[in-house]
């Protein structure tokens, strides 16, 4: 697939699930570690490839959080954002909703009003600099307790980012029920945010269900198990409810055996609103524009069909309706210039 690799890497492109601190690539991580001597990571960047080398969603967690460790002061913080804005340049994505974790930051020793500085200083630069319009997710790390889900809230309802649009859940789903999170998402939707957990992951499509019914879900993060349950499919679809798919990624945490039996092909037949997004993309070895060409093997995508999926992200995302309608006709007029 030269052609349609070479079209994917111009392909004007949104992202919707990709996390902040799961985004340093080797380069950054391996500047971070050889800042930070006592860490465990791996200050050798080809070393870091076997470091991210996952047995299971657990191993995957504590690796993570092994790099989360790294970001300790404004300094980190400011610097790893703005680099991540850097690789998005690289992949033509116009625009991304960032997961990021405050929690693990200030339990760190960062003060909330200087992580959120640095995040909006990186954020403003990013977009005069290089034209990337970054947007934030504050999400609860599930596996913290509710201590984190009100340190969460309160960092996002009180100190209210001008780039924060939505208020998420992540980290492990097994034993981390989501209907215990409803009153921190409640104060995070009268506040004007909008809701995106994870969801379905590796749990059951029970998980999804209570994401919908008790955390008001606008957007479910992974939902992979949807596919076993038809009433929940036939409920994404008719209420135009998009899943974030990340496809290397749930081989990568074994949420998904092989990648042949993704269920994203599922998804898309039964008429869900599906965007493909990167995760977690160096620990994952991938990227955006590598996951746009797995879409397009699963789902057998020609240039026309690549760009509806990029349009289904823009549909997906929380920009404003002009700003929507700007890179939908940047996506159309790529895509007709690219076909002449």
């Amino acid at each position: 697939m030269p052609d349609l690799h070479t079209f994917i890497a111009g392909l004007p492109k949104a992202e919707l699930h990709v996390h902040h601190v799961g985004s340093a690539s080797p380069r950054i991580v391996a500047q971070l570690a050889a800042r930070h001597p006592d860490s465990k990571v791996p200050t050798d960047p080809e070393a870091l490839v076997d470091y991210f080398t996952f047995r299971d969603f657990a191993h995957f967690i504590e690796v993570y959080l092994s790099v989360v460790d790294l970001v300790r002061d404004a300094e980190d913080v400011r610097l790893l954002t703005y680099e991540i804005a850097h690789d998005m340049v690289k992949q033509s994505i116009r625009y991304a909703e960032l997961t990021v974790t405050p929690y693990s930051s200030i339990r760190r020793g960062i003060p909330d009003v200087a992580f959120v500085e640095a995040i909006e200083d990186a954020r403003r630069a990013a977009e005069a600099d290089l034209g990337v319009i970054l947007r934030w997710c504050f999400d609860i790390p599930g596996e913290a307790g509710l201590e984190s889900a009100e340190e969460t809230a309160r960092v996002a309802v009180d100190l209210r980012p001008e780039g924060l649009v939505s208020f998420g859940l992540g980290g492990p789903e097994v034993g981390v029920p989501r209907p215990q999170f409803k009153p921190y998402f409640d104060r995070a939707i009268a506040a004007g945010l909008h809701s995106v957990p994870h969801a379905g992951e590796t749990t059951g499509p029970q998980t999804i269900w209570d994401a919908l019914t008790e955390l008001r879900a606008e957007r479910i993060g992974h939902g992979t198990s949807a596919v076993r349950d038809p009433r929940l499919l036939a409920h994404l679809a008719e209420h135009r409810i998009p899943l974030e798919v990340c496809p290397t990624s749930n081989i990568a945490t074994r949420a998904v055996e092989r990648l042949e039996d993704h269920p994203i092909k599922e998804m898309v037949a039964a008429g869900v609103l599906v965007t493909v997004n990167s995760d977690d993309p160096p620990m994952f070895g991938t990227d955006l524009n590598t996951e746009y060409g797995v879409a397009a093997r699963l789902l057998d995508l020609d240039e026309r069909g690549l760009a509806a999926l990029a349009k289904n992200a823009v549909e997906a995302s929380f920009l404003d309706g002009p700003a929507k309608a700007k890179l939908e006709a940047e996506i159309d007029g790529y895509t007709e210039s690219w076909l002449q």
